[in-house]
């Protein structure tokens, strides 16, 4: 590991003199990269610098016991070593953490679909609560989120909505929410109390760039209509509303929240990127024989990944075993803890594999 954290230190001061010669700022792409390269790295080798200067610290004090010193000094010395034991174990965990591979899409933004399932029109309303949560949340992180279809239910809910949040990191926070969730409540139209179960899928997709995939023009057929609202009652007389085929794979994105056919199809092609980069990743992840679970399920109450059982205002992830009995901070995008939970669970698997 030290081998490998001194080549990525030599790598970094390379590349901090390269973002200074003149002949790369000349060349505006190159020096992106070099600058991009080198912010990422500044996180592990500042760590590794503070784990290198603490093993010297130790190896002083181990040379100081080994000494014919007073009884005073080897105390100190001592103390020493006993204060920079547990601190030089936890740099090297945070080394190890650094060190494991990157999933290339953490940094990207995310298209998040959610889609009611079982429960009728109580899972639109779950749907509606799970937007909102993700929508405080990414508030709360300084994101910007941008809806790009829905299909509302007449009495406030979704059946299906998609939406954009934009923000650095946002995949690294948000792709352990894929899955079925699960909402327990009394409904406002249920008179005898009772407790309905209903729920949702959520999608997280990596939003896809251009480099990511070469998509064939050839491949796609785009058709355009008239957009209609409820009950299928037209909403404009122009061709508004666009459907893109992607013939290959059979993936078809419908958009109709805009009133531009352009900005429509701008949507449909953005929302057919990611499901297209989805599908390759699980293909890559399916060829290295790793287990993979499909982040969109039937939408069935068994196949559930998270509870939130309003009665006892508590919600349990199921997959790492947690219980918050806070659940109207969560609805109201309180997700750290939940995140952090989900992200340091699945790093201790991957250290777990690594070794």
């Amino acid at each position: 590991m030290l081998s490998k954290l001194a080549s990525l230190e030599e790598r970094y001061e390379e590349l901090g003199n390269l973002i200074g010669d003149p002949e790369v700022m000349a060349d505006l792409p190159l020096w992106q990269q070099y600058v991009k390269s080198h912010a990422d790295l500044t996180g592990v080798v500042n760590v590794y610098r503070e784990y290198m200067k603490i093993n010297r610290e130790m190896q002083e004090a181990k040379a100081l016991l080994a000494e014919d010193a007073d009884a005073e000094m080897r105390e100190m010395a001592q103390l020493e070593l006993e204060e920079l034991a547990p601190k030089k174990d936890e740099l090297e965990q945070r080394l190890k953490l650094l060190l494991l591979p990157k999933d290339p899409n953490d940094d990207k933004n995310v298209i998040v679909e959610v889609r009611a399932g079982t429960g009728g029109e109580e899972a639109g309303l779950f749907a509606a609560d799970l937007f909102r949560m993700y929508s405080r949340y990414a508030e709360r992180q300084g994101w910007h989120t941008e809806v790009l279809d829905n299909n509302p239910t007449d009495i406030g809910g979704f059946k299906e909505i998609i939406f954009l949040i934009n923000g650095k990191g946002a995949y690294s926070r948000l792709k352990f929410e894929s899955g079925v969730h699960r909402v327990q409540r009394i409904p406002s139209t249920e008179s005898g109390g009772r407790i309905h179960t209903s729920a949702a899928t959520v999608a997280v997709l990596p939003e896809a760039e251009e480099v990511d995939l070469d998509i064939d023009p050839n491949d796609l057929r785009i058709d355009v209509f008239c957009a209609s609202g409820h009950g299928g009652q037209s909403v404009n007389t122009t061709q508004s509303a666009v459907r893109i085929t992607h013939l290959p794979s059979g993936i078809v994105v419908s958009m109709q929240d805009e009133k531009s056919q352009h900005k429509n199809k701008d949507k449909a092609m953005k929302v057919l990127m990611a499901r297209l980069l989805d599908r390759a990743e699980e293909e890559r992840q399916q060829k290295m024989s790793t287990t993979r679970k499909s982040m969109v399920g039937s939408g069935d109450r068994s196949e559930r990944i998270r509870t939130y059982n309003f009665p006892q205002n508590r919600v349990t992830d199921h997959r790492v075993g947690l219980t918050l009995h806070r659940l109207d901070t969560v609805l109201l995008g309180d997700l750290d803890e939940i995140i952090d939970t989900l992200v340091t669970t699945d790093q201790a698997e991957r250290l777990k594999q690594d070794n």
